[in-house]
């Protein structure tokens, strides 16, 4: 049902998206941005679902917010995302692991905030418990796929992003690189910095940031190559731009340079994500399997029929 009511009071343009500066509830910053309107009628924009957090509808009055949540304002009811093809890896209380798969942001961006990882997770959070909300914890690039971890209540959140370094005890990638790897085994230190047009980049001498890549070859198969590697700082880009850096860039990576593509995607997979609960600490390891495009560039599939044959020689 739309609210005709907000329609024709304020003048008809885009959908408004405002940042938040200090702690407060949904109701109330609603208020604070649409002063022309009485507070029947923001209850009536909220419950109407117009109002978006991080591109997620939220229609609960008392919701809270904090500072650097987006919230959205629309002229036409939000409708909720269902999830597609994004696997629950792990769920309790406090936090949510997810699948994601290449060609879906992490988040919402400036062009698009629908259709992301955080917009379907949190209407599945909110459908089971409409008081609950969904934090991001960290981000993968659209077109890298796996482990992806969001947490459920906003302590949690902090925990994780203030000690990321203490919690996460291991974070592993699958890498499909161009051409044959001179070392099968090594880690990369560079120091990294963001030019001007928000590309990382490597830096001369130790300005920037330190980035610790450590790679090891699984598989070599016409010109490219397979890479188990560990991450042991999380700088933005850092796995593409050490890699390219050392004149192996990961397929499909047209933003750091221009190597083949016969994925028709990035060659990036986060498969494992490994980190001690903020909340009992427990160790928790998450993983994604890796992706079939991958594992069929470089080994050869089981045939059905040796496989039958093989259980049955076990079974005897």
């Amino acid at each position: 049902m739309r609210n005709p009511t907000f329609r024709h009071r304020e003048r008809r343009g885009e959908d408004k998206t405002f940042v938040v500066k200090k702690e407060t509830t949904l109701l109330a910053f609603v208020m604070e941005k649409l002063p022309k309107q009485s507070e029947r009628n923001c209850r009536r924009i909220i419950a109407n679902h117009q109002v978006a957090v991080g591109g997620a509808p939220i229609s609960l009055f008392s919701a809270e917010l904090y500072p650097e949540d987006e919230v959205t304002i629309a002229w036409e009811p939000i409708r909720k995302k269902k999830r597609r093809d994004l696997p629950i890896i792990y769920e309790d209380d406090h936090l949510l692991a997810i699948d994601k798969p290449s060609g879906l942001l992490s988040v919402a961006s400036d062009k698009e905030k629908k259709a992301t990882a955080y917009r379907m997770m949190s209407d599945y959070v909110s459908m089971k418990d409409r008081s609950k909300r969904l934090f991001v914890v960290h981000r993968l690039d659209e077109d890298t796929s796996g482990v992806l971890l969001f947490a459920k209540d906003r302590a949690t959140q902090e925990k994780l992003q203030k000690h990321w370094n203490d919690v996460v005890t291991k974070r592993g990638y699958y890498a499909i690189v161009e051409g044959e790897m001179e070392k099968k085994e090594d880690t990369l230190r560079n120091y990294l910095f963001e030019d001007k047009t928000n590309l990382m980049r490597v830096a001369h001498g130790k300005s920037g940031k330190l980035a610790v890549t450590s790679y090891k070859v699984i598989a070599e198969k016409g010109g490219y190559s397979l890479l188990d590697v560990d991450i042991k700082t999380g700088r933005k880009n850092q796995i593409r731009v050490q890699l390219g850096h050392i004149g192996h860039y990961i397929v499909g990576d047209d933003k750091y340079g221009e190597p083949a593509n016969p994925l028709k995607r990035l060659g990036l997979h986060a498969y494992e994500l490994m980190i001690v609960s903020p909340i009992d600490g427990r160790s928790i390891e998450l993983k994604s399997p890796m992706p079939t495009a991958f594992k069929s560039m470089f080994f050869k599939a089981r045939k059905k029929e040796e496989s039958h044959v093989s259980d049955r020689r076990e079974e005897k």
